[in-house]
């Protein structure tokens, strides 16, 4: 059963029981993070940074030498940053931290094919990718390999990468790509994997948790599933494979000792811990310095263009979910702006993914919120129309989901029911008191 890590488990060292390694065995550590968009910290200083997690790999890594570092998925974008360098900082970041193999996200894909192929040839670390296809040549986007076997300690272990099919409509891999299902290539690549060698099977990938268990019922040969997606602390059992997945922007550091016995090449057992990354574990000077040229633009973010009164909830969970006091602003905005009658807006596109405190707001504050550089139209629908938006907004709408096209609203009032059947959740849509016309023209403004 999937279950959501509580805060008090981050301060314990050891989530499983720990087992001693045996001399029959080999001690192999990855270190995961995932998500992750800015290299400096977040929540005001307090959490994350990629300057602290690698004070803290170097310090794993001394303790234990066969140490490997995965990303799973969703760096090159979106940030405050990637506007003005389209993700060049983030693969810098990596190839200072000496990130060993990551998958692709589908926020890889926003700036269009090219500009991840120009990201790729900077980076000193390897992606893995299996399911993302060129249709033109049938081979892996970009030539990327599907899996890799990796010797350490004298066994061998198998990483394959997977990224979530819908990729093809939420972000812009282009024409010329497909995105097959994780079910299909696994079967065809495990047996692969195995004759090389490969005692170890882990998957890294970015898909839904849904999407992580059926990859896990469908491929039983998978050993580990590093995961990533819903920036949400989450672990979980399919099969016999563990997923695991950490939150976003490093807040925290997943390790997993994997103890893989020396004659048999299998896993033997696993333990594991999350490691909080705080204001209290220093920053590598390293990474300062190889970060360096990026400070003159940090600066300036750092600058003061207002002020709220009030906490400003721009969590992406919580966007996702319902409304907030920060959708219904910008909705607001753009209405005021493009002179509509109403504004929907998915709340999936507000990425700063953070409670605002009241008072003083940066201009990264400001940008973070938006970061998409999406221009907002207004155009005319009939109420029907606008009602099908609507329901199309809602329908993955519930309690517990984080649906990317949840509206965000202006100039209009909804209730839905989430129990009901996608595509008959809107109850009623009304203005004023008074219900929707369908037939009747309205204006609307719309991020594109």
């Amino acid at each position: 059963m999937m279950k959501r890590i509580l805060p008090f488990i981050l301060t314990a060292l050891w989530i499983s029981a720990a087992v001693a390694q045996s001399p029959e065995t080999v001690r192999v550590t990855l270190l995961q993070v995932n998500d992750v968009y800015q290299f400096t910290p977040v929540d005001r200083g307090t959490r994350g940074g990629l300057g602290r997690v690698l004070t803290l790999k170097k310090q794993i890594l001394a303790e234990s030498p066969n140490t490997l570092f995965l990303m799973a998925g969703d760096t090159i974008s979106p940030s405050v940053e990637s506007i003005k360098y389209k993700g060049a900082q983030m693969i810098d970041a990596w190839n200072a931290i000496g990130l060993d193999y990551a998958v692709f996200g589908n926020h890889e894909f926003d700036m269009g094919p090219q500009v991840l192929l120009d990201r790729m040839k900077e980076s000193k670390f390897t992606w893995l990718n299996a399911n993302v296809i060129n249709k033109q040549t049938l081979g892996t986007f970009g030539a990327t390999p599907p899996y890799i076997i990796r010797e350490i300690g004298g066994v061998k272990v198998g990483i394959i990468g997977f990224v979530l099919p819908d990729t093809k409509i939420t972000s812009k891999p282009g024409p010329d790509n497909d995105i097959l299902s994780p079910c299909a290539l696994a079967a065809n690549y495990l047996p692969k994997m195995q004759n090389e060698g490969a005692g170890v099977i882990i998957a890294l990938t970015h898909l839904s948790m849904r999407e992580d268990k059926e990859l896990a019922r469908c491929a039983p040969d998978i050993d580990m599933i590093i995961g990533g997606h819903e920036h949400s602390l989450l672990q979980s059992l399919s099969g016999r494979a563990p997923i695991f997945k950490m939150t976003s922007d490093a807040r925290e550091l997943g390790q997993f000792d994997l103890h893989i016995n020396k004659t048999t090449g299998r896993l033997e057992s696993m333990d594991w811990k999350v490691i909080p990354v705080t204001a209290e574990i220093p920053e590598d000077p390293s990474f300062t310095a190889a970060m360096s040229k990026y400070q003159a633009y940090l600066k300036e973010l750092s600058q003061l263009v207002g002020r709220t009164n009030i906490a400003l909830d721009a969590r992406s969970a919580a966007n996702r979910q319902r409304e907030t006091n920060i959708g219904s602003y910008i909705a607001d905005a753009f209405r005021q702006a493009t002179g509509a009658d109403f504004c929907i807006f998915n709340g999936g596109s507000i990425r700063a993914d953070d409670l605002i405190p009241a008072g003083p707001l940066t201009k990264r504050d400001v940008l973070a919120m938006l970061p998409y550089a999406d221009p907002v139209l207004k155009l005319q629908v009939t109420g029907a129309q606008l009602r099908a938006a609507l329901e199309n907004g809602l329908k993955r709408a519930a309690p517990t989901a984080e649906p990317g096209e949840f509206p965000q609203v202006s100039g209009l009032r909804l209730v839905y029911n989430a129990a009901a059947a996608s595509g008959a959740r809107l109850v009623s849509v009304t203005v004023n008191g008074k219900p929707i016309d369908d037939a009747k023209n309205y204006t609307v403004a719309v991020s594109k």
